[in-house]
């Protein structure tokens, strides 16, 4: 068989862009060929991708068998071996392309973000060549499934593997587009059922209906659409749509010959009303099966099945309680429970979105326990706590132990076992001879089902469910039987031949039963047809031999079994046509380095051309090596290199002709992620920056973007996004997720994830549950809220009661965190409320819900109030405190205190009084006596236990002596000793607390000095006799009084003693001042010290020069009491000064204070000046400014040489002085002043010139003595000057030849 008609196939890498200026023509162009979307694969260096294998949006069978096909080859192949990597790096030297084929070709589809395949047409390939690369987003480098090389060998094969003839040249029809073919629609709107076709010429529709032909211009609701086959019922004026169901096929025809679509059969969606009847109660014993039955009206599509109560509750299903594939409810064991709601079966229905419900069921449970108590649902033998007696599994779907099921190839196989028995039997699934598919089996129903998806012939078998619990086990045989409904083998294709030429149409196809094969031309059998001598059938096989332009027509293989048909249009062309490009001239792509890619050169031709590439205009044709040239013409790269860089000429040719194509090549750096976000945890509040740093082709724009949960990221005012991190500011818990850097080119992308963990307080706890109640104890059990990523460390249990402090919460227990229950020990008479608070590392959670209240029972207080305390408030009282007892400790009503008392020492009999307070004054006590003290808790219920005594105090009184003997010895200029005699007790009238000194500064042994005479206190606690006294000012006179102090207050003051402190030294001099008026003196100026101490000696400075680490020599001065300024001259203007400053007395130098003088005020400058003296335009100015005054100094130079004259004016105010020289023609001679100032002018004090204002008028320039001025106040004067017939030409003006009106000029 000759090779086919046309070549070409898909590039593996790469990108063709817009033109260039260069001239090389723009990716976007389209040849006149109307190619159609083929198919969607990724190639990359480990396999291939596919969409079904990725995403559910292909729903073409077609496409999920050819990957069912891939995975069965796979299993015959041997595969390579596979490196892990780690799954943080998302992306690493992989890459893959999403192709369309369009009018112009291949086309890329957008990034993996932005591809939308919600309903993506998967069909056979239909043509050739593939223009445009793909963008290449790098992709995770996985282990490949092991399908993944075949599946890229089906891929290659559906990329290259089938016929397109351009549409300008003639061809028989083509259906592009049908219906599929069980066709249902919705009743309420307008029928469609699709049919179009391409061919040149156009092609002409009909119909038949029920193989009959359908006359649609009889039918004035019926309407084809323009261009189309497509048929339009329209049902806005009447009509049922039920009176159009039936089978519809479609012909397509034009003069070349006539296809056909598959046989569509329509049906109009149902959804019958449920028959109407009166359900009478069921009743059924507790612990029997039950098996309600729904029975759904049929309808069109079947509906969907759900059980919910009648006042639209779902009804709960576990495995003891769940519905079965056929819509029934199935209970495994009837429990007293199930009485408290009723049961509704509700058939939704798709096309109609209606929700229809059957009536509802109403249970009577037959008990032996009458009640429902709740505690018995956790107990652990509930059924036998209830009575209900056990029973081994039996089956209640499906009957008996063995049945057959019968499933089509490529459809889902579901097998159901649903069990009875107490307690609720478990399932499980095995088959017989091997294992489960893992790959493709699934549990549903809590186990009672078994789904495997697309069966397969191997998923045939016998497969058992075993139902067991502790009474037994029994089990169910289920003989599976795979049939299949016809599928290709080999699917039957467009030939394209030249005259003369031979070629065959295969049609093979398989399924169980064995499909028979019809063969039709132009829609009529075969046999029926007219004789052609060079056509040959050989069952599955037409072979044509030496075609003529007669021979073209449209064959038709028909293939069927009980269980389906495939339908295959396949037309013979023969056509004599030279070689020609399909695809725009002189393309620019674009690749990665590394990466492997495919030039392709689309062609066409009749015959089939011969394809040969060539680089850089070289003769050698490229093949082997790096390079390989595929059959269909195609090349491959097979890693590209910067040397692959160049330009490729792709050249066709046949016996009518050649044709040649270019495209350049460039080669890209890849894109990488060198530094990638890291897994972090972060804790709620906190910032969080994911780095994500990207080296690229500088030539590629890049764009970084990030993806959160695989998911677009809205950057909000929380977040900053820039080049190469991501910072989250206030981490909160929405934030938890995994975080993916995308960086893209246009060419290719990376990516890499990284997962932050925000840690978080716990949630609260929920649901609290109160059991096990007793008069002391309870439980409480509650359900931990989610620990936010942060274990729970512990529970805080807390209680509030309604009596005594209502809506205050107080801790009661703590617990561990992995604790959720937990025995409280409870008070008597407390009307409680529980709430528990979870802990974890990052804080506390919110308290939950309160839980129900519960009350303790009263009993007699089991302690006393504690902090008993007796102590007078007035010399002849005494009070009596206690803390209260709180509402825990009260153990019943009317909670009150006994208070007792009696004086310490003559044991006389107790006084008592009841209290309801916290506190009682007893009156009429003798000055500080003890007593004892005793207070006793009584309520309702009694008293409490007998009390221990308490001492306590009546009210002191003040003291009534004075200590005596006061001595004072003088230990040294800020400090004295003190010693007295202690006072007798019965004096005190109290407790001794302390003996106390009070003294004050009475005056300053220096003359005019005031001082503060403020009293201060020195204490001596306890029964003392001596102390001292410190922190006294030196070099003075004071005073001093001793006092006893007891709880009442001071006694008596002792007699005054007087005595004088010893000279000390001075305090620090205040206010030291330095200060720096230039850089060759410091100047130096203090104050007085605030406290001499003593006679003032004078004042010592010391001071020492340092620069950085560097000190001189220290220097000491030596001043005056009355010299309070100092001047230092400098000897270094570079360094800086220390200086020390104390004063001193004839004991010693006091407290000195220390400054330093001001850095220099040009260092910094100088730093400046040096950064700014290195910079290239500070150094080009300094050079034009020397060019400039050395060009005027020559300037100068050259005219006082020449002893030059300034012409004056001819009139002028002030006259010229007899000293004045002066020429006959007005002018002044400065050629021998060398040495004079100019007239007009003076010396500043820095010996500069300095111009004086000139006196000259405007008006002096003008003629006859008046200047004239326009209305604006423009000059309009003359000014003329007489000028020596003898005069040199360098003289004519009088202001730029002067030097220092040079300067002013450039001024």
């Amino acid at each position: 068989m000759r090779r086919l008609a046309a070549r070409g196939a898909a590039g593996d890498a790469g990108e063709v862009v817009a033109p260039a200026a260069d001239g090389w023509d723009s990716a976007q162009a389209r040849s006149p060929s109307p190619w159609r979307l083929i198919g969607l694969c990724a190639i990359w260096d480990t396999g291939v991708f596919l969409p079904s294998a990725a995403w559910n949006g292909v729903s073409s069978g077609v496409e999920r068998r050819r990957l069912n096909e891939a995975k069965k080859v796979s299993r015959r192949m041997p595969l390579s071996p596979r490196i892990s990597h780690p799954p943080r790096k998302q992306s690493l030297e992989s890459s893959y392309i999403f192709y369309t084929l369009s009018q112009g070709g291949w086309e890329m589809l957008s990034s993996v973000q932005e591809i939308q395949l919600k309903r993506f047409e998967v069909t056979r390939p239909r043509g050739l060549g593939n223009k445009e690369r793909g963008r290449v987003p790098r992709m995770a480098r996985q282990p490949a499934p092991p399908w993944v090389h075949a599946a890229f060998l089906f891929c290659l094969l559906g990329l290259g593997g089938a016929i397109e003839i351009p549409m300008d040249l003639t061809q028989p029809p083509t259906i592009t587009k049908q219906s599929v073919k069980d066709h249902i629609v919705d009743p309420r709107d307008n029928i469609l059922i699709e049919c179009e076709a391409k061919g040149n010429p156009a092609p002409s529709f009909h119909w038949t209906r029920n193989s009959r032909f359908f006359n649609i211009a009889k039918d004035p609701r019926v309407s084809m659409r323009r261009r189309s086959g497509t048929l339009v019922i329209d049902f806005r004026s009447g009509g049922r749509p039920e009176e159009y169901e039936g089978e519809y096929q479609c012909f397509a025809r034009n003069k070349f010959g006539t296809a056909l679509s598959n046989r569509i059969r329509l049906q109009v969606s149902k959804s019958p009303l449920w028959p109407k009847e009166n359900l009478d109660p069921v009743v059924v014993q507790e612990g029997a099966p039950l098996t309600l039955q729904c029975n759904p009206p049929p309808g069109l599509p079947s509906p969907v099945i759900f059980w919910m109560s009648s006042s639209m509750e779902p009804i709960a299903q576990d495995k003891r309680v769940s519905q079965g594939h056929n819509g029934d409810l199935y209970f495994s064991n009837v429990m007293l429970q199930d009485m408290q709601t009723d049961y509704s079966c509700n058939a939704r229905f798709h096309f109609t979105h209606t929700i229809q419900q059957k009536n509802p069921f109403t249970l009577k449970v037959l008990t032996n326990h009458p009640y429902n108590d709740s505690s018995l649902r956790n107990h652990p033998d509930m059924y036998s706590a209830r009575g209900v007696a056990e029973r081994t599994p039996s089956f209640m779907y499906p009957q008996g132990t063995a049945s057959s099921q019968m499933v089509l190839r490529g459809m889902d196989l579901l097998l159901e076992c649903i069990a009875s028995g107490v307690p609720t039997p478990d399932i499980a699934w095995y088959k017989k001879g091997g294992d489960l598919p893992s790959d493709k089996a699934k549990f549903e129903n809590f186990n009672k089902a078994l789904r495997i998806t697309n069966v397969s012939e191997e998923d045939s078998g016998e497969y058992f469910c075993l139902a067991s619990n502790k009474m037994g086990s029994i089990r169910h045989t289920i003989s599976v039987r795979v049939k299949a409904a016809p599928y290709w083998l080999d699917e039957p294709k467009n030939l394209i031949l030249a005259p003369g030429e031979d070629g065959r149409l295969v049609c093979r196809a398989n399924g169980n039963p064995k499909p028979t094969v019809q063969w039709m031309v132009n829609g009529e059998p075969l046999q029926s047809a007219p004789p052609n001598p060079n056509r040959e059938v050989a069952g599955d096989t037409i072979i044509f031999r030496d075609t003529q332009i007669s021979s073209r027509a449209v064959y038709q293989c028909n293939t069927s079994n009980e269980h389906g048909y495939l339908l295959a249009n396949a037309f013979v062309s023969v056509l004599d046509v030279p070689p020609r490009m399909l695809s725009p001239r002189n393309q620019l792509i674009r690749v990665i380095l590394y990466n492997r890619t495919r030039l392709d050169c689309p062609f066409f031709g009749s015959p089939i051309p011969t394809l040969r590439w060539f680089k850089n205009g070289q003769g050698s044709n490229l093949d082997g090596g790096n390079y390989h040239v595929y059959e269909n013409g195609s090349l491959e790269i097979k890693m590209i290199r910067k040397e692959d860089q160049g330009i490729y000429t792709c050249v066709a040719t046949n016996i009518l002709g050649k044709a040649e194509n270019q495209v350049r090549l460039e080669v890209k750096d890849p894109t990488r992620i060198y530094r990638m976000p890291e897994d972090q945890v972060a804790k709620r509040g906190t910032t969080v920056q994911l780095e994500c740093r990207v080296k690229h082709d500088p030539s590629l724009k890049l764009t970084v973007s990030w993806l959160k949960d695989d998911e677009p990221l809205y950057i909000g005012n929380r977040m900053k996004r820039e080049d190469d991190s991501l910072t989250i500011f206030g981490v909160a818990e929405r934030d938890q997720g995994s975080y993916t850097c995308v960086a893209s080119t246009e060419l290719d992308q990376d990516l890499a994830k990284a997962y932050l963990t925000v840690l978080g307080r716990p949630d609260r706890p929920r649901d609290l549950e109160l059991t096990d109640l007793a008069e002391r104890s309870v439980r409480l059990t509650w359900i931990p809220g989610d620990d936010n990523n942060s274990p729970i460390t512990d529970y805080v249990v807390q209680f509030e009661e309604d009596q005594f402090q209502p809506g205050v919460w107080h801790d009661h227990s703590k617990y561990p965190g992995s604790v959720n229950s937990a025995v409280l020990r409870l008070s008597p008479y407390v009307n409680y409320q529980f709430r528990v608070i979870a802990i974890n590392e990052v804080g506390s959670s919110h308290p939950s819900l309160p839980s129900e209240r519960y009350r303790t029972s009263g009993a007699p207080p089991e302690s006393n109030p504690g902090d008993v305390k007796g102590e007078g408030t007035r010399k002849n009282n005494m009070e009596i405190t206690w803390t209260p007892m709180n509402a825990t400790s009260a153990f019943g009503p009317n909670l009150r205190y006994i208070v007792k008392w009696r004086r310490r020492e003559t044991r006389e009999a107790w006084n008592n009084v009841t209290v309801w307070g916290s506190r009682y004054v007893v009156g009429q006590t003798p000055v500080y006596v003890p007593y004892e003290i005793r207070v006793q808790a009584e309520n309702d219920f009694g008293k409490g236990p007998e009390p221990e005594s308490v001492i306590g105090y009546s009210g002191e009184d003040y003291p009534r002596a004075a200590p005596t003997e006061v001595k004072v010895r003088v230990m040294n200029s800020t400090a004295i000793s003190l010693q007295w005699n202690r006072v007798y007790s019965d004096t005190v009238q109290g407790q001794l607390r302390e003996y106390r000194a009070y003294y004050w500064r009475e005056s300053s042994l220096l003359k005019n000095l005031w001082v503060s005479q403020k009293r201060q206190q020195a204490s001596f606690p306890g029964d003392r006799l001596r102390g001292v006294v410190s922190r006294l000012f030196p070099y003075s006179n004071y005073k001093l009084e001793m006092v006893v102090v007891n709880g009442r207050g001071d006694g008596p003051r002792s007699e005054t003693k007087e005595f004088t402190t010893p000279e000390g030294v001075p305090s620090a001099p205040r206010r030291f001042r330095v200060r720096q008026p230039n850089l060759e003196t410091i100047n130096l100026e203090w104050d007085h010290p605030e406290h001499p101490n003593g006679i003032m000696l004078g004042y010592t400075l010391k001071y020492v020069a340092f620069n950085g680490t560097k000190v001189g020599k220290q220097i000491v001065e030596n001043f005056s009491p009355n010299q309070t300024k100092f001047t230092v001259q400098r000897t270094d203007p570079v360094s800086r000064y220390r200086f020390t400053l104390s004063a001193r007395t004839q004991v010693g130098s006091g407290e000195a204070v220390t400054e330093e003088s001001p850095a220099p005020p040009n260092e910094a400058y100088t730093n400046n000046q040096a950064d700014i003296a290195t910079q290239g335009w500070f150094i080009g100015l300094m050079c034009a400014i020397a060019l400039l005054v050395l060009i005027l100094l020559i300037v100068c130079f050259i005219k006082r040489s020449r002893g030059g004259k300034y012409p004056v004016r001819e009139k002028k105010d002030v006259p010229l002085g007899p000293e004045d020289p002066k020429e006959e023609d007005g002018s002044f001679d400065y050629s021998d002043e060398d040495n004079k100032p100019l007239q007009g002018s003076q010396t500043s004090l820095d010996g500069t010139i300095k111009q004086q204002e000139s006196d000259d008028s405007l008006v002096d320039y003008g003629e006859g003595g008046e200047g004239q001025f326009n209305e604006d106040g423009s000059f309009i004067g003359q000014y003329t000057v007489k000028k020596d017939k003898d005069e040199t030409e360098g003289n004519e003006s009088s202001e730029a030849t002067s030097p220092v009106n040079a300067i002013y000029s450039l001024a």
